[in-house]
């Protein structure tokens, strides 16, 4: 299981531009860490370096045990780390139960993860319906529901909060704080600040 997350001089360009240079940063377990900046400051293609979608044009990425040993990259990313991205990633011609339950079976998850999910972001009024009839904040609970449902050490979350109002805002703020207290480890790009502590991050940027 990941217990610390390390980035060590990490640079990051998109097309000819390079992001930023000479990154580096340690996330622990029970550790959130808000990544800050301008729009184009390279929040969201750090997330996505991390998760392995993007290779970094220098520097480290390293996944470690509770014991400092560092994990197999690949082995790492594929058991411990949930991406949640801009996009929701669901299928929008299924139902919404159809979709929950392929992402927490394609994912990995306990026995119970699909009812934990559903209970706690509130989709049970939703399972019956096609993902392409959910409003923005439903499907980004929905989306949501396979942190839960497929528990897992490290989430990269990118403006995770933005869909919601602040009914779910309060309840998704409650489930960082879980899993932060089961020593999980969020790194998550805002423009708002997060309602858990957290380190601050900045990336810079031009506004």
């Amino acid at each position: 299981m990941i217990h610390a997350l390390s980035l060590s001089d990490l640079a990051v360009s998109r097309g000819e531009r390079r992001l930023f240079s000479g990154l580096s940063l340690n996330l622990r377990a029970g550790e959130a860490v808000a990544l800050t900046g301008a729009n184009g400051a390279g929040k969201t293609s750090l997330l996505r370096t991390v998760a392995g979608l993007l290779r970094p044009d220098a520097g480290e990425i390293a996944f470690h045990d509770g014991d400092g040993n560092r994990l197999d990259d690949h082995l790492a990313r594929g058991r411990e780390v949930h991406f949640l991205g801009h996009q929701d990633g669901l299928k929008t011609g299924r139902t919404a139960r159809r979709e929950l339950g392929f992402q927490c079976d394609w994912l990995g998850h306990t026995q119970t993860g699909f009812d934990h999910a559903v209970e706690a972001f509130g989709l049970e009024p939703l399972l019956d319906l096609e993902v392409r009839r959910l409003s923005a904040g439903q499907r980004r609970r929905l989306a949501m529901g396979r942190l839960v449902g497929s528990p897992r050490a490290l989430w990269l979350l990118d403006e995770p909060m933005a869909p919601l109002d602040a009914r779910w805002r309060a309840v998704f703020a409650d489930q960082m704080r879980r899993h932060l207290d089961a020593d999980g480890l969020i790194l998550a790009a805002v423009h708002d600040p997060l309602p858990i502590p957290t380190r601050t991050l900045d990336l810079g940027g031009l506004a």
